[in-house]
């Protein structure tokens, strides 16, 4: 009898833990527990990165529909940077004209401490506009051209243009991104 009381306190923990882990796990990917998380693997806990400590500088092209932002820890402690940019066609000279666009998520978000100095980065991909010279959307649509775009990072926003000199260009109203992770990965 004794054993069977044992074996069932050995599940009943058990299942505790790993209902533990999984919260713990979901609650991080959340956003919330990076601290805990960050304890229980070792790393110091770094607080959430803020508009006055990264920059967003960098909008490089890989394809014809694809640019990579880079975010930059300017700051002189580490920070968390956790989630997916916003994204906006630059207004054309006035903020109040920009025109944010739809940012379809893809994949799963995950804290990633920046160290000063450390990067992270983000791939946007955009509906491709087709044919030469003045293109078009499948659609039916015009394309939307414009020489910059104003990408939200951490509660500030970064009016970036293509590394390249040219244009963003798009068809639709969204975008295409991916969570930001830790540049090189």
């Amino acid at each position: 009898m004794k054993c069977a009381s044992r074996s069932g306190a050995i599940k009943v923990s058990s299942v505790l833990l790993v209902a533990g882990a999984m919260a713990g796990g979901l609650l991080a990917g959340a956003g919330f527990g990076t601290a805990a998380a960050a304890d229980t693997l070792g790393v110091a806990a770094a607080a959430p990165c803020k508009s006055g400590q990264v920059t967003a500088d960098s909008a490089h092209p890989t394809g014809s529909t694809q640019v990579l932002i880079t975010v930059t820890n300017q700051g002189s402690k580490a920070c968390v940077l956790n989630g997916f940019p916003t994204v906006a066609v630059a207004g054309q000279g006035s903020p109040d004209k920009n025109r944010p666009l739809q940012v379809s998520r893809q994949g799963a978000a995950r804290p990633v401490q920046l160290a000063p100095g450390g990067h992270a980065a983000a791939r946007l991909t955009f509906t491709p506009v087709l044919g030469e010279a003045d293109g078009y959307c499948t659609s039916g649509a015009d394309p939307t051209v414009a020489p910059s775009m104003v990408v939200g990072v951490a509660g500030a926003r970064y009016q970036l243009a293509p590394d390249d000199g040219g244009n963003f260009a798009l068809c639709g109203n969204s975008v295409r991104a991916t969570a930001f992770r830790a540049a090189g990965s």
